[in-house]
């Protein structure tokens, strides 16, 4: 039975959406390499690029970024049952924790102890964001143009306060461009 239950499709995605929802703290950027474990690495639902335009696309839609990535691969690996069943795995374990806190909030609270523990907890997150951009650069930047993109996108989010919507937009115009271009030049070569 439980070999049967491992086997279905459907099951897979929620018990792996579910880890990811459970174990990572911090956001969508903070579960992009568990993200990559289980879906890249483990499952084989998407490759590195498909990973990356999945999330891109998360963040730049409304709502949670992991949700929305969660949605997407479940929708590309078994259509409109498979995004609800990764859709769900990804927001059961916020649910149930979240209820968890709520009943006992009060004890909580002001414990020096999960202070500390949080305080440790965000420093692991940005280094958790660390490794993924260092992993997702190492797959993205591979010319000079996207160089030049990353640079410009990095500098306009980080000192000038652009929202990232429109960085996203602008990028995607610039790199349609590009290609487009690109394609162009070797037709006519």
């Amino acid at each position: 039975m439980f070999k049967r239950l491992k086997e279905n499709t459907y099951i897979e995605l929620f018990v792996a959406f579910f880890k990811i929802g459970l174990f990572t703290i911090g956001g969508g950027y903070a579960m992009l390499p568990m993200l990559r474990k289980e879906v890249v690495e483990k499952h084989k639902w998407a490759s590195d690029e498909e990973m990356m335009d999945y999330f891109a696309i998360g963040q730049s839609t409304p709502g949670i970024i992991a949700i929305n990535t969660a949605t997407f691969i479940g929708h590309k690996k078994k259509g409109v049952l498979g995004a609800l069943f990764a859709t769900l795995g990804m927001v059961s374990p916020s649910w149930i924790i979240i209820i968890a806190i709520a009943a006992f909030y009060n004890e909580f609270a002001s414990n020096i102890y999960v202070e500390k523990a949080f305080a440790g907890i965000r420093v692991v997150v940005v280094a958790l964001i660390l490794n993924a951009v260092i992993r997702m650069g190492k797959k993205s930047i591979k010319n000079w143009y996207s160089i030049v993109i990353f640079f410009v996108a990095f500098v306009l989010v980080a000192l000038v306060s652009i929202s990232a919507i429109y960085i996203i937009l602008a990028a995607s115009v610039l790199g349609i461009l590009i290609h487009s271009f690109r394609e162009g030049a070797k037709t006519n070569d």
